[in-house]
């Protein structure tokens, strides 16, 4: 006594699910490669040849084209600046300024973190291709 069923078994690979999952595969792929963006706002940073890496831990103060003052990509008012600094004696501060900025406000900001007991600064840049 035989057996008969009615479905029978599909001799070719379906395309459409391979298709299916190559897609979801370009997805995750997209989503969670690894580019580099830089969080926060946008400066035009100076170029420069030369470049170092900082290792320690710093305190970042950016300060865009139009004047506005940023203390670890939150805006502040620049007279509030000394008060809103954490302990600053041994730690970097990195200015980051719009490549508009005028020197004389980078150094109104270094001056105003100066006289809260920072001795060292980083302005940072971006590399030039040659």
């Amino acid at each position: 006594m035989a057996l008969e069923t009615r479905f029978k078994r599909k001799k070719t690979f379906s395309v459409i699910s391979m298709a299916d999952i190559v897609l979801l595969l370009l997805i995750f792929f997209l989503l969670t490669s690894s580019y580099l963006v830089q969080p926060g706002l946008k400066v035009l940073l100076p170029r420069a040849v030369t470049k170092e890496a900082l290792s320690e831990e710093k305190i970042s103060i950016t300060i865009t084209k139009t004047g506005a003052v940023y203390l670890e990509d939150k805006p502040i008012d620049i007279s509030r600046l000394p008060f809103l600094l954490p302990d600053v004696k041994d730690r970097i501060i990195l200015i980051k300024a719009d490549r508009d900025v005028t020197i004389d406000m980078t150094v109104r900001v270094m001056d105003i973190v100066r006289r809260s007991g920072a001795s060292k600064f980083v302005i940072a840049t971006t590399p030039e291709f040659q």
